[in-house]
């Protein structure tokens, strides 16, 4: 997970990763798209291949890239047990209030 963290905190890789989220690119489209150069493009999806963030299929001499779902599960599933927690103290946060609410209803009567 590190790896998909580290490729993604580059602000052009995660526009790629959302530009990607459309549906499958060439380098072309993506420099288009994004106003990068080429082969700044290119340099990007190496490291976003590498972190497993994209997958490359060749279609006659293009290289057509699309997203990877591995990483981005594995950082779902991550980011979803802080969700958790966080839901919780929401709940008790709640809770908490609900009570305040009441003593202060009761304190009027």
């Amino acid at each position: 997970m590190n790896a998909t963290m580290s490729a993604l905190a580059e602000p052009n890789r995660l526009r790629i990763v959302e530009l990607l989220r459309e549906g499958p690119h060439t380098v072309g489209e993506i420099a288009e798209r994004l106003g990068l150069h080429q082969p700044q493009v290119s340099k990007h999806l190496r490291v976003l291949l590498d972190a497993g963030l994209v997958e490359v299929h060749p279609v006659a001499n293009k290289r057509i890239y699309k997203l990877g779902t591995k990483p981005l599960r594995e950082l779902d599933d991550w980011l979803s047990s802080f969700r958790r927690t966080w839901e919780e103290r929401f709940d008790q946060l709640d809770d908490y209030l609900k009570k305040l609410q009441g003593k202060d209803e009761n304190a009027e009567e």
